[in-house]
Protein backbone atom coordinates (compact mmCIF):
# COMPACT_ATOMS: atom_id res chain seq x y z
CA UNK A 1 0.00 0.00 0.00
CA UNK A 2 1.92 2.92 -1.48
CA UNK A 3 1.35 6.93 -2.28
CA UNK A 4 3.52 6.11 -4.86
CA UNK A 5 1.55 3.48 -7.11
CA UNK A 6 -1.64 3.84 -5.58
CA UNK A 7 -2.21 7.81 -6.18
CA UNK A 8 0.31 8.00 -9.29
CA UNK A 9 -2.12 10.61 -10.93
CA UNK A 10 -3.25 12.58 -7.45
CA UNK A 11 -0.88 14.95 -6.82
CA UNK A 12 -3.31 17.83 -6.08
CA UNK A 13 -5.28 15.72 -3.65
CA UNK A 14 -2.27 15.03 -1.62
CA UNK A 15 -1.43 18.63 -1.59
CA UNK A 16 -4.70 19.48 0.12
CA UNK A 17 -4.55 16.67 2.45
CA UNK A 18 -1.30 17.19 3.74
CA UNK A 19 -2.04 20.57 4.66
CA UNK A 20 -5.29 19.69 6.10
CA UNK A 21 -3.03 17.44 8.09
CA UNK A 22 -0.72 20.08 9.21
CA UNK A 23 -4.18 22.24 10.32
CA UNK A 24 -5.23 19.46 12.01
CA UNK A 25 -1.44 19.53 14.28
CA UNK A 26 -1.39 23.33 14.43
CA UNK A 27 -5.65 22.81 16.21
CA UNK A 28 -4.03 20.53 18.22
CA UNK A 29 -1.54 22.73 19.36
CA UNK A 30 -3.95 25.05 20.46
CA UNK A 31 -5.90 23.51 21.97
CA UNK A 32 -3.63 21.91 24.67
CA UNK A 33 -2.46 25.62 25.10
CA UNK A 34 -5.60 26.77 25.42
CA UNK A 35 -5.49 24.10 28.50
CA UNK A 36 -2.51 25.15 29.93
CA UNK A 37 -3.71 28.83 30.05
CA UNK A 38 -7.28 27.36 31.85
CA UNK A 39 -4.78 25.74 34.28
CA UNK A 40 -2.59 28.62 35.28
CA UNK A 41 -6.29 30.54 35.87
CA UNK A 42 -7.50 28.27 37.81
CA UNK A 43 -4.47 27.81 39.60
CA UNK A 44 -4.13 31.43 40.23
CA UNK A 45 -7.55 31.40 41.37
CA UNK A 46 -6.91 29.00 43.78
CA UNK A 47 -3.90 30.62 45.23
CA UNK A 48 -5.41 34.10 45.82
CA UNK A 49 -8.85 31.77 47.30
CA UNK A 50 -6.47 30.51 49.56
CA UNK A 51 -4.53 33.24 50.47
CA UNK A 52 -8.20 35.29 50.93
CA UNK A 53 -9.09 32.83 53.61
CA UNK A 54 -5.49 32.71 55.54
CA UNK A 55 -5.71 34.59 58.92
CA UNK A 56 -3.56 37.85 58.82
CA UNK A 57 -0.76 38.07 61.40
CA UNK A 58 -0.95 39.59 64.63
CA UNK A 59 -5.11 39.81 64.32
CA UNK A 60 -7.45 39.03 66.35
CA UNK A 61 -8.01 35.77 63.37
CA UNK A 62 -5.13 34.19 64.17
CA UNK A 63 -6.09 33.51 68.07
CA UNK A 64 -8.94 31.78 66.31
CA UNK A 65 -6.99 28.98 64.91
CA UNK A 66 -6.02 27.46 68.20
CA UNK A 67 -9.33 25.57 67.79
CA UNK A 68 -9.02 22.04 65.90
CA UNK A 69 -12.11 23.00 63.68
CA UNK A 70 -10.24 26.09 62.48
CA UNK A 71 -6.54 24.35 62.60
CA UNK A 72 -8.37 21.96 60.08
CA UNK A 73 -9.83 24.79 57.83
CA UNK A 74 -6.15 26.09 58.06
CA UNK A 75 -4.92 23.10 56.59
CA UNK A 76 -7.16 22.61 53.88
CA UNK A 77 -6.41 26.13 52.79
CA UNK A 78 -2.91 24.84 52.72
CA UNK A 79 -3.63 22.06 50.84
CA UNK A 80 -5.24 23.31 48.10
CA UNK A 81 -2.61 25.88 48.13
CA UNK A 82 -0.53 22.90 47.15
CA UNK A 83 -3.61 21.32 44.91
CA UNK A 84 -3.13 24.36 42.84
CA UNK A 85 0.41 23.62 42.93
CA UNK A 86 -0.33 20.83 40.62
CA UNK A 87 -2.62 22.51 38.26
CA UNK A 88 0.52 24.43 37.63
CA UNK A 89 2.89 21.34 37.05
CA UNK A 90 -0.04 20.49 34.82
CA UNK A 91 0.56 23.36 33.17
CA UNK A 92 4.04 23.62 32.58
CA UNK A 93 4.56 20.25 31.48
CA UNK A 94 1.97 20.20 28.95
CA UNK A 95 3.87 23.26 27.63
CA UNK A 96 7.12 21.74 27.80
CA UNK A 97 6.09 18.69 26.42
CA UNK A 98 3.28 18.59 24.30
CA UNK A 99 3.14 22.68 22.94
CA UNK A 100 6.96 23.26 22.56
CA UNK A 101 7.89 19.80 20.83
CA UNK A 102 4.76 19.93 18.60
CA UNK A 103 5.41 23.50 17.45
CA UNK A 104 8.78 22.56 16.48
CA UNK A 105 7.53 19.19 14.62
CA UNK A 106 5.00 21.26 13.06
CA UNK A 107 7.78 24.15 11.48
CA UNK A 108 10.12 21.24 10.19
CA UNK A 109 6.88 19.24 8.81
CA UNK A 110 6.13 22.66 6.78
CA UNK A 111 9.64 22.74 5.31
CA UNK A 112 9.64 18.63 4.51
CA UNK A 113 6.47 18.97 3.05
CA UNK A 114 7.51 21.96 0.81
CA UNK A 115 10.58 20.63 0.03
CA UNK A 116 8.75 17.40 -1.27
CA UNK A 117 5.94 19.03 -2.90
CA UNK A 118 8.79 20.86 -5.02
CA UNK A 119 10.46 18.10 -6.06
CA UNK A 120 7.26 16.65 -7.74
CA UNK A 121 6.55 20.31 -9.33
CA UNK A 122 10.00 19.94 -10.55
CA UNK A 123 9.57 16.35 -11.52
CA UNK A 124 6.47 17.00 -13.43
CA UNK A 125 8.04 20.49 -15.32
CA UNK A 126 10.47 18.44 -16.61
CA UNK A 127 8.06 16.18 -18.13
CA UNK A 128 5.74 18.98 -19.47
CA UNK A 129 9.49 20.20 -21.21
CA UNK A 130 9.71 16.73 -22.63
CA UNK A 131 6.22 16.53 -23.74
CA UNK A 132 6.77 19.69 -25.44
CA UNK A 133 9.24 18.91 -27.53
CA UNK A 134 8.55 15.32 -28.55
CA UNK A 135 5.25 17.61 -29.77
CA UNK A 136 7.49 19.85 -31.47
CA UNK A 137 9.53 16.64 -33.21
CA UNK A 138 6.18 15.35 -34.15
CA UNK A 139 4.43 18.82 -35.66
CA UNK A 140 8.13 19.14 -37.20
CA UNK A 141 8.06 15.27 -38.86
CA UNK A 142 4.21 16.04 -40.23
CA UNK A 143 5.15 19.00 -42.32
CA UNK A 144 8.56 17.82 -43.79
CA UNK A 145 6.27 14.47 -44.41
CA UNK A 146 3.66 17.02 -46.07
CA UNK A 147 6.28 19.09 -48.14
CA UNK A 148 7.84 16.05 -49.41
CA UNK A 149 4.83 14.24 -50.41
CA UNK A 150 4.20 17.59 -52.52
CA UNK A 151 7.98 17.67 -53.45
CA UNK A 152 7.54 14.37 -55.15
CA UNK A 153 4.34 15.06 -56.76
CA UNK A 154 5.22 17.93 -58.27
CA UNK A 155 8.29 16.40 -59.76
CA UNK A 156 6.27 13.79 -61.16
CA UNK A 157 3.62 16.12 -63.17
CA UNK A 158 6.89 18.07 -64.19
CA UNK A 159 8.19 15.02 -65.46
CA UNK A 160 5.07 13.44 -67.51
CA UNK A 161 5.28 17.30 -68.51
CA UNK A 162 6.08 16.89 -72.46
CA UNK A 163 6.21 20.80 -72.67
CA UNK A 164 8.94 21.09 -69.62
CA UNK A 165 12.09 21.38 -70.05
CA UNK A 166 15.10 18.76 -68.99
CA UNK A 167 16.33 21.39 -66.55
CA UNK A 168 12.79 22.48 -65.14
CA UNK A 169 12.25 18.46 -64.92
CA UNK A 170 16.16 18.09 -63.02
CA UNK A 171 15.35 20.72 -60.49
CA UNK A 172 11.77 19.39 -59.23
CA UNK A 173 13.53 15.76 -58.76
CA UNK A 174 16.43 17.83 -56.19
CA UNK A 175 13.59 19.50 -54.68
CA UNK A 176 11.74 16.25 -54.36
CA UNK A 177 14.66 14.72 -52.78
CA UNK A 178 15.41 17.13 -50.62
CA UNK A 179 12.00 17.35 -49.06
CA UNK A 180 12.29 13.29 -48.84
CA UNK A 181 15.99 13.83 -47.05
CA UNK A 182 14.40 16.43 -44.68
CA UNK A 183 11.54 14.34 -43.99
CA UNK A 184 13.44 11.18 -42.86
CA UNK A 185 15.90 13.54 -40.70
CA UNK A 186 12.73 14.85 -39.37
CA UNK A 187 11.03 11.12 -38.95
CA UNK A 188 14.78 10.22 -36.73
CA UNK A 189 14.48 13.48 -34.79
CA UNK A 190 10.76 12.46 -33.49
CA UNK A 191 11.69 8.76 -32.86
CA UNK A 192 14.59 9.64 -30.98
CA UNK A 193 12.41 12.08 -29.01
CA UNK A 194 9.49 10.05 -28.62
CA UNK A 195 11.98 7.15 -27.01
CA UNK A 196 13.52 9.56 -25.05
CA UNK A 197 10.05 11.23 -23.89
CA UNK A 198 8.55 7.25 -23.15
CA UNK A 199 11.81 7.12 -20.85
CA UNK A 200 11.15 10.29 -19.37
CA UNK A 201 7.66 8.90 -18.40
CA UNK A 202 8.43 5.88 -17.45
CA UNK A 203 11.24 7.08 -14.43
CA UNK A 204 8.80 10.18 -13.91
CA UNK A 205 5.66 7.40 -12.99
CA UNK A 206 7.45 4.58 -11.54
CA UNK A 207 10.06 6.32 -9.65
CA UNK A 208 10.11 9.77 -9.64
CA UNK A 209 6.72 10.36 -8.39
CA UNK A 210 6.54 6.97 -6.07
CA UNK A 211 9.81 8.34 -4.15
CA UNK A 212 8.47 11.53 -3.86
CA UNK A 213 4.75 10.04 -2.68
CA UNK A 214 6.85 7.73 -0.43
CA UNK A 215 8.39 10.73 1.55
CA UNK A 216 5.40 12.57 1.60
CA UNK A 217 3.17 9.38 2.94
CA UNK A 218 6.08 8.91 5.34
CA UNK A 219 5.99 12.23 6.84
CA UNK A 220 1.84 12.37 6.97
CA UNK A 221 2.37 9.03 8.72
CA UNK A 222 5.30 10.29 11.42
CA UNK A 223 2.27 13.26 12.26
CA UNK A 224 -0.17 10.97 12.95
CA UNK A 225 1.84 8.76 14.99
CA UNK A 226 3.03 11.74 16.95
CA UNK A 227 -0.08 13.53 17.48
CA UNK A 228 -1.25 10.17 19.13
CA UNK A 229 1.99 10.35 21.38
CA UNK A 230 0.94 13.54 22.12
CA UNK A 231 -2.39 12.90 23.34
CA UNK A 232 -0.69 10.10 25.37
CA UNK A 233 1.43 12.52 26.77
CA UNK A 234 -1.73 14.49 27.58
CA UNK A 235 -2.92 12.08 29.20
CA UNK A 236 0.30 11.18 31.40
CA UNK A 237 0.86 14.63 32.52
CA UNK A 238 -2.89 14.40 34.13
CA UNK A 239 -2.33 11.13 35.13
CA UNK A 240 1.66 12.21 37.18
CA UNK A 241 -0.10 14.42 39.83
CA UNK A 242 -3.11 12.40 40.80
CA UNK A 243 -1.20 10.88 43.44
CA UNK A 244 -0.05 14.33 45.00
CA UNK A 245 -3.29 15.75 44.45
CA UNK A 246 -4.65 12.48 46.47
CA UNK A 247 -2.09 13.14 49.30
CA UNK A 248 -3.63 17.42 49.49
CA UNK A 249 -7.17 15.14 49.54
CA UNK A 250 -6.28 13.03 52.11
CA UNK A 251 -4.17 15.63 54.13
CA UNK A 252 -7.98 17.04 53.85
CA UNK A 253 -9.24 14.30 55.70
CA UNK A 254 -6.72 13.56 57.76
CA UNK A 255 -7.35 17.20 58.97
CA UNK A 256 -10.65 16.95 59.84
CA UNK A 257 -10.55 13.91 61.43
CA UNK A 258 -8.83 15.86 63.75
CA UNK A 259 -11.03 17.96 64.84
CA UNK A 260 -12.17 17.38 68.56
CA UNK A 261 -15.24 19.24 69.64
CA UNK A 262 -14.22 18.05 73.25
CA UNK A 263 -10.44 19.96 73.03
CA UNK A 264 -12.13 22.72 71.05
CA UNK A 265 -15.04 22.80 74.19
CA UNK A 266 -12.21 22.94 76.88
CA UNK A 267 -10.59 25.84 74.74
CA UNK A 268 -13.56 27.68 74.94
CA UNK A 269 -13.63 27.45 78.65
CA UNK A 270 -9.82 28.32 78.80
CA UNK A 271 -10.77 31.81 76.73
CA UNK A 272 -13.32 32.80 78.76
CA UNK A 273 -13.04 31.33 82.18
CA UNK A 274 -13.24 34.60 84.79
CA UNK A 275 -12.17 32.43 88.17
CA UNK A 276 -15.41 34.05 90.22
CA UNK A 277 -17.62 31.46 91.87
CA UNK A 278 -21.13 31.55 90.94
CA UNK A 279 -23.15 34.37 92.55
CA UNK A 280 -24.89 32.77 96.23
CA UNK A 281 -27.92 33.28 97.08
CA UNK A 282 -29.69 36.39 97.55
CA UNK A 283 -30.25 36.66 101.53
CA UNK A 284 -34.60 37.59 102.51
CA UNK A 285 -35.01 40.82 103.60
CA UNK A 286 -37.80 41.24 105.76
CA UNK A 287 -38.97 44.58 105.76
CA UNK A 288 -41.55 43.53 108.95
CA UNK A 289 -39.13 43.41 111.14
CA UNK A 290 -39.05 47.35 112.21
CA UNK A 291 -43.19 47.19 112.59
CA UNK A 292 -43.13 44.38 114.70
CA UNK A 293 -40.43 45.23 117.17
CA UNK A 294 -41.04 48.10 119.77
CA UNK A 295 -39.36 51.24 118.38
CA UNK A 296 -36.67 52.49 121.24
CA UNK A 297 -33.06 53.92 121.37
CA UNK A 298 -31.61 50.01 122.49
CA UNK A 299 -33.63 48.37 119.92
CA UNK A 300 -32.25 51.04 117.64
CA UNK A 301 -28.87 50.38 118.32
CA UNK A 302 -28.79 46.66 118.63
CA UNK A 303 -30.24 46.81 114.85
CA UNK A 304 -27.66 48.61 113.47
CA UNK A 305 -25.11 46.57 115.42
CA UNK A 306 -26.40 43.60 114.73
CA UNK A 307 -28.28 44.36 111.38
CA UNK A 308 -26.15 41.83 109.40
CA UNK A 309 -28.89 41.38 106.36
CA UNK A 310 -28.56 44.86 106.11
CA UNK A 311 -24.90 44.96 105.89
CA UNK A 312 -24.41 41.87 103.72
CA UNK A 313 -26.84 42.91 101.41
CA UNK A 314 -25.11 45.68 101.00
CA UNK A 315 -21.34 44.37 101.07
CA UNK A 316 -20.72 41.17 100.27
CA UNK A 317 -24.45 39.44 98.89
CA UNK A 318 -24.55 42.80 96.68
CA UNK A 319 -21.22 42.02 95.09
CA UNK A 320 -22.15 38.69 94.23
CA UNK A 321 -24.65 40.00 91.35
CA UNK A 322 -22.02 41.42 89.65
CA UNK A 323 -23.30 38.74 86.42
CA UNK A 324 -26.48 41.22 86.03
CA UNK A 325 -25.11 44.51 86.69
CA UNK A 326 -24.25 46.89 83.96
CA UNK A 327 -20.86 48.02 84.08
CA UNK A 328 -20.14 51.14 85.48
CA UNK A 329 -19.81 54.22 84.35
CA UNK A 330 -16.28 54.83 85.57
CA UNK A 331 -14.94 51.27 83.86
CA UNK A 332 -16.31 52.99 80.55
CA UNK A 333 -14.34 56.48 80.91
CA UNK A 334 -11.41 54.48 81.82
CA UNK A 335 -11.05 53.17 78.14
CA UNK A 336 -7.05 52.29 77.89
CA UNK A 337 -5.85 48.47 79.05
CA UNK A 338 -4.03 48.86 82.01
CA UNK A 339 -0.46 47.79 81.49
CA UNK A 340 -0.99 45.08 84.04
CA UNK A 341 -4.00 43.82 83.01
CA UNK A 342 -5.92 44.24 86.22
CA UNK A 343 -9.16 45.27 84.42
CA UNK A 344 -9.47 41.58 83.59
CA UNK A 345 -10.61 38.52 85.45
CA UNK A 346 -8.47 36.34 87.23
CA UNK A 347 -7.79 34.13 85.09
CA UNK A 348 -7.93 35.83 81.89
CA UNK A 349 -5.06 38.37 83.57
CA UNK A 350 -2.96 35.30 84.40
CA UNK A 351 -3.30 34.13 80.83
CA UNK A 352 -2.61 37.88 79.50
CA UNK A 353 0.36 38.07 81.74
CA UNK A 354 1.85 34.36 81.03
CA UNK A 355 1.67 35.46 77.47
CA UNK A 356 3.74 38.48 77.69
CA UNK A 357 6.07 37.07 80.08
CA UNK A 358 6.56 34.38 76.98
CA UNK A 359 6.94 37.09 74.39
CA UNK A 360 9.48 38.85 76.41
CA UNK A 361 11.08 35.77 76.91
CA UNK A 362 11.73 35.32 73.65
CA UNK A 363 12.67 38.79 72.58
CA UNK A 364 15.72 38.61 75.53
CA UNK A 365 16.33 34.88 73.60
CA UNK A 366 16.48 36.26 70.26
CA UNK A 367 18.77 39.41 71.60
CA UNK A 368 20.93 37.09 73.29
CA UNK A 369 21.65 35.29 69.98
CA UNK A 370 22.42 38.66 68.75
CA UNK A 371 24.79 39.40 71.50
CA UNK A 372 26.72 35.80 71.21
CA UNK A 373 26.96 36.42 67.51
CA UNK A 374 28.38 39.82 67.53
CA UNK A 375 30.55 38.11 69.97
CA UNK A 376 31.93 35.46 67.90
CA UNK A 377 32.45 38.21 65.29
CA UNK A 378 34.38 40.29 67.43
CA UNK A 379 36.63 37.37 68.33
CA UNK A 380 37.37 36.84 64.75
CA UNK A 381 38.07 40.24 63.79
CA UNK A 382 40.66 39.89 66.99
CA UNK A 383 42.23 36.67 65.56
CA UNK A 384 41.96 38.46 62.02
CA UNK A 385 42.71 41.71 61.93
CA UNK A 386 42.14 42.32 58.10
CA UNK A 387 38.61 41.63 58.30
CA UNK A 388 37.60 43.88 60.52
CA UNK A 389 37.80 46.73 63.34
CA UNK A 390 36.60 44.88 66.76
CA UNK A 391 36.50 48.38 67.97
CA UNK A 392 33.92 48.90 65.70
CA UNK A 393 31.23 46.23 67.15
CA UNK A 394 31.55 47.55 70.86
CA UNK A 395 28.87 50.07 70.54
CA UNK A 396 26.29 47.53 69.04
CA UNK A 397 27.39 45.01 71.96
CA UNK A 398 26.78 47.46 74.63
CA UNK A 399 23.40 48.18 72.85
CA UNK A 400 22.42 44.85 72.49
CA UNK A 401 23.09 44.41 76.38
CA UNK A 402 21.19 47.27 77.22
CA UNK A 403 18.06 45.93 75.28
CA UNK A 404 18.55 42.36 77.09
CA UNK A 405 18.75 44.61 80.87
CA UNK A 406 15.45 46.49 79.87
CA UNK A 407 13.96 43.22 78.51
CA UNK A 408 14.84 41.55 81.55
CA UNK A 409 13.68 44.34 84.14
CA UNK A 410 10.29 44.42 81.93
CA UNK A 411 9.85 40.38 82.43
CA UNK A 412 10.43 40.90 85.86
CA UNK A 413 7.84 43.47 86.12
CA UNK A 414 5.38 41.08 84.61
CA UNK A 415 6.58 38.09 86.18
CA UNK A 416 5.98 39.82 89.52
CA UNK A 417 1.93 40.56 88.56
CA UNK A 418 1.96 37.05 87.51
CA UNK A 419 3.29 35.85 90.58
CA UNK A 420 0.42 37.80 92.53
CA UNK A 421 -2.40 36.52 90.19
CA UNK A 422 -1.02 33.17 91.16
CA UNK A 423 -1.22 33.16 94.72
CA UNK A 424 2.96 33.69 95.50
CA UNK A 425 2.68 36.58 97.46
CA UNK A 426 2.06 35.37 100.60
CA UNK A 427 2.79 38.21 103.17
CA UNK A 428 0.69 40.46 100.75
CA UNK A 429 -2.19 37.48 100.55
CA UNK A 430 -2.23 36.99 104.40
CA UNK A 431 -2.11 40.85 104.81
CA UNK A 432 -5.51 41.24 102.56
CA UNK A 433 -7.23 38.75 104.52
CA UNK A 434 -6.56 40.54 107.65
CA UNK A 435 -7.89 43.54 105.90
CA UNK A 436 -11.00 41.69 104.42
CA UNK A 437 -11.73 40.42 108.17
CA UNK A 438 -11.37 43.77 110.00
CA UNK A 439 -13.63 45.13 107.00
CA UNK A 440 -16.39 42.35 108.01
CA UNK A 441 -15.70 42.83 111.52
CA UNK A 442 -16.36 46.30 111.48
CA UNK A 443 -19.72 45.82 109.29
CA UNK A 444 -18.65 48.45 106.84
CA UNK A 445 -18.79 48.09 102.98
CA UNK A 446 -16.78 45.94 101.72
CA UNK A 447 -14.02 48.14 99.36
CA UNK A 448 -11.68 46.03 97.14
CA UNK A 449 -8.86 47.32 95.96
CA UNK A 450 -6.55 44.82 95.36
CA UNK A 451 -6.80 43.27 91.79
CA UNK A 452 -7.28 40.24 92.67
CA UNK A 453 -10.36 41.05 95.38
CA UNK A 454 -11.94 42.82 92.29
CA UNK A 455 -15.04 41.47 90.96
CA UNK A 456 -15.77 41.45 87.23
CA UNK A 457 -18.44 41.83 84.68
CA UNK A 458 -19.16 38.83 82.20
CA UNK A 459 -17.39 40.93 79.27
CA UNK A 460 -13.61 40.81 81.28
CA UNK A 461 -13.98 44.69 82.74
CA UNK A 462 -14.36 45.08 86.59
CA UNK A 463 -17.55 46.76 87.95
CA UNK A 464 -17.13 49.57 90.90
CA UNK A 465 -19.97 48.98 93.54
CA UNK A 466 -19.20 51.99 95.21
CA UNK A 467 -18.40 55.33 94.64
CA UNK A 468 -14.60 55.86 94.05
CA UNK A 469 -15.19 58.35 97.55
CA UNK A 470 -16.35 55.89 99.56
CA UNK A 471 -13.66 53.41 98.11
CA UNK A 472 -10.93 55.90 99.12
CA UNK A 473 -12.31 56.57 102.08
CA UNK A 474 -12.82 53.01 103.44
CA UNK A 475 -9.12 52.61 101.91
CA UNK A 476 -7.44 55.44 104.04
CA UNK A 477 -8.87 54.24 107.12
CA UNK A 478 -9.04 50.86 107.23
CA UNK A 479 -5.31 50.79 105.94
CA UNK A 480 -3.80 53.05 108.38
CA UNK A 481 -5.87 51.52 110.98
CA UNK A 482 -4.06 48.28 110.35
CA UNK A 483 -0.40 49.44 110.63
CA UNK A 484 -1.19 51.52 113.66
CA UNK A 485 -2.55 48.73 115.31
CA UNK A 486 0.87 46.29 114.25
CA UNK A 487 4.18 47.89 115.66
CA UNK A 488 6.36 49.23 113.24
CA UNK A 489 9.03 47.64 111.83
CA UNK A 490 12.65 48.92 111.84
CA UNK A 491 14.37 50.06 109.12
CA UNK A 492 16.96 47.37 107.73
CA UNK A 493 18.64 49.69 105.07
CA UNK A 494 17.90 51.79 102.19
CA UNK A 495 16.99 51.99 98.84
CA UNK A 496 16.65 54.22 95.37
CA UNK A 497 13.81 53.76 93.04
CA UNK A 498 15.30 52.83 89.65
CA UNK A 499 11.57 53.47 87.63
CA UNK A 500 8.60 54.99 89.19
CA UNK A 501 5.83 53.03 89.69
CA UNK A 502 2.03 53.43 90.41
CA UNK A 503 1.02 51.81 93.72
CA UNK A 504 -2.33 50.85 92.36
CA UNK A 505 -3.26 48.13 94.01
CA UNK A 506 -3.83 47.11 97.64
CA UNK A 507 -0.45 46.83 100.24
CA UNK A 508 1.63 48.91 97.40
CA UNK A 509 3.41 52.55 97.36
CA UNK A 510 3.91 54.78 94.65
CA UNK A 511 7.50 55.78 94.14
CA UNK A 512 9.37 58.21 91.65
CA UNK A 513 12.45 57.78 89.99
CA UNK A 514 15.17 58.22 91.45
CA UNK A 515 13.34 58.78 95.31
CA UNK A 516 15.39 57.72 98.34
CA UNK A 517 12.97 55.39 100.77
CA UNK A 518 13.71 53.03 103.99
CA UNK A 519 13.55 49.12 103.45
CA UNK A 520 11.64 47.76 106.61
CA UNK A 521 11.56 44.00 104.66
CA UNK A 522 13.65 42.01 102.17
CA UNK A 523 12.79 40.08 98.85
CA UNK A 524 11.94 36.78 100.31
CA UNK A 525 11.71 35.34 96.26
CA UNK A 526 8.36 36.39 95.50
CA UNK A 527 9.75 39.60 93.73
CA UNK A 528 8.52 42.03 95.99
CA UNK A 529 10.10 44.64 98.37
CA UNK A 530 8.50 46.08 101.96
CA UNK A 531 9.99 49.84 101.69
CA UNK A 532 8.72 53.06 104.29
CA UNK A 533 8.51 56.73 103.33
CA UNK A 534 7.85 57.81 106.65
CA UNK A 535 6.13 57.09 109.71
CA UNK A 536 2.68 57.17 107.76
CA UNK A 537 3.59 55.64 104.64
CA UNK A 538 4.76 52.39 103.50
CA UNK A 539 3.86 49.16 101.20
CA UNK A 540 5.26 47.02 98.55
CA UNK A 541 7.45 47.56 95.67
CA UNK A 542 8.91 45.50 92.58
CA UNK A 543 12.57 44.63 93.47
CA UNK A 544 13.49 45.12 90.15
CA UNK A 545 12.45 48.87 90.11
CA UNK A 546 14.90 49.82 93.16
CA UNK A 547 18.47 49.02 94.51
CA UNK A 548 18.34 48.29 97.63
CA UNK A 549 21.49 49.07 100.12
CA UNK A 550 21.55 47.13 103.36
CA UNK A 551 23.24 48.23 106.74
CA UNK A 552 26.43 46.90 108.00
CA UNK A 553 24.36 44.59 110.54
CA UNK A 554 22.66 42.97 107.97
CA UNK A 555 24.86 41.01 105.94
CA UNK A 556 26.39 43.99 103.77
CA UNK A 557 25.42 45.56 100.99
CA UNK A 558 23.12 43.25 98.19
CA UNK A 559 21.94 44.96 95.15
CA UNK A 560 19.00 43.81 93.24
CA UNK A 561 18.54 44.32 89.43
Amino acid sequence: MSWGTELWDQFDNLEKHTQWGIDVLEKYIKFVKERTEIELSYAKQLRNLSKKYQPKKNSKEEEEYKYTSCKAFLSTLNEMNDYAGQHEVISENMTSQITVDLARFVQELKQERKSNFHDGRKAQQHMETCWKHLESSKRRFERDCKEADRAQQYFEKMDADINVTKADVEKARQQAQIRHQMAEDSKADYSSSLQKFNQEQHEYYHTHIPSIFQKIQEMEERRIVRIGESMKTYAEVDRQVIPIIGKCLDGIVKAAEAINQKSDSQLVIEAYKSGFEPPGDIEFEDYTQPMKRTVSDNSLSNSRGDGKPELKFGGKSKGKLWPFIKKNKLSLKLGATPEDFSNLPPEQRRKKLQQKVDELNKEIQKEMDQRDAITKMKDVYLKNPQMGDPASLDHKLTEVSQNIEKLRLEAQKFEAWLAEVEGRLPARGEQARRQSGMYDGQGAPTANSCAQDRESSPDGSYTEERSQENEVKVLATDFDDEFDDEEPLPAIGTCKALYTFEGQNEGTISVMEGEILYVIEEDKGDGWTRIRRNEDEEGYVPTSYVEVYLDKNAKGAKTYI
